[in-house]
């Protein structure tokens, strides 16, 4: 989620689904072109990202982008066209040969990581574009990951995802009780989200919820989102938005936002 006009979500194919939660094309940072006068604002986000960019230039990168904890404002936008595959928990690792905690706040080459297959997979979506890359993922990637192991691991994962995540007119579940309704003992649902999603399981419910207020902000009244998402009141609810955004809701939805700063993670590559 950006102020990205041009986003347009692809379709996920059906061989991709057990990995792979999404897929859009649009426009991303990048090091070069003209810049555009209003900030650029990276929500928070508790997805791992493979990102295909190409500049206007023609320089192309294959990215991971890791989960962001924290909005950051950017001074400009620089254009590019990109496609964005949004992992599904539990895919950082036998894809991409590390923890999706290890990418947390993180932009890297998908050729710099040490893992054989991500190095693999870098070379072989250097020069695909748009469908061609998303076509190849589906030819490739269910029978290279479909024998990793930790299967159940990954199921497990992925039902506490389903439990915490904010859905509308719906409640994510408590981490303690949820943790009890799996039958793990907190501490390990704690490792089975660092590993498997980046984030703790209270953080990745509290990104949800101040997503789900930037999705509905605009059209509903700030009591009534207090509710819908758990908060135990209004108050409670803008102290939440304000950590992860850097302002309270009023300011965010008025366009008073925090001083914008060079994209630095990606300017540097």
């Amino acid at each position: 989620m950006t102020n990205d006009p041009a986003a347009r979500t692809l379709p996920t194919p059906d061989a991709l689904r057990p990995w792979i939660t999404g897929i859009d094309t649009g426009t991303g940072i990048a090091t070069g072109g003209g810049e555009v006068p209003e900030p650029f604002t990276h929500v928070p986000d508790a997805t791992t990202k493979l990102v295909l960019r190409i500049e206007e230039g023609g320089r192309r990168d294959t990215l991971v982008v890791g989960p962001r904890t924290r909005a950051t404002y950017h001074a400009s936008k620089r254009l590019a066209s990109c496609v964005r595959v949004e992992l599904g928990p539990g895919t950082a690792r036998p894809l991409l040969g590390v923890a999706a905690g290890d990418l947390v706040g993180r932009v890297v080459r998908l050729g710099d990581l040490p893992g054989t297959s991500a190095r693999q997979l870098a070379h072989e979506l250097r020069w695909l574009e748009g469908a061609d890359a998303v076509t190849h993922l589906a030819e490739v990637l269910p029978a290279r990951l479909s024998g990793a192991s930790g299967r159940s691991r990954r199921e497990l994962l992925r039902a506490a995802v389903e439990e915490l995540s904010t859905d509308s007119g719906r409640v994510p579940s408590r981490v303690r009780e949820l943790a009890r309704r799996l039958s793990v003992s907190e501490r390990q649902l704690r490792s089975l989200f660092a590993d498997g999603v980046g984030v703790s399981p209270k953080h990745f419910a509290r990104i949800g919820r101040v997503r789900h207020l930037l999705t509905h902000g605009a059209t509903t009244s700030w009591a009534e989102l207090a509710v819908s998402t758990g908060y135990y009141d209004q108050s409670h609810m803008t102290s939440d938005f304000r950590t992860l955004m850097g302002v309270p809701p009023t300011s965010f939805f008025t366009g008073r936002l925090p001083d914008a700063r060079p994209c630095q993670a990606l300017s540097r590559l």
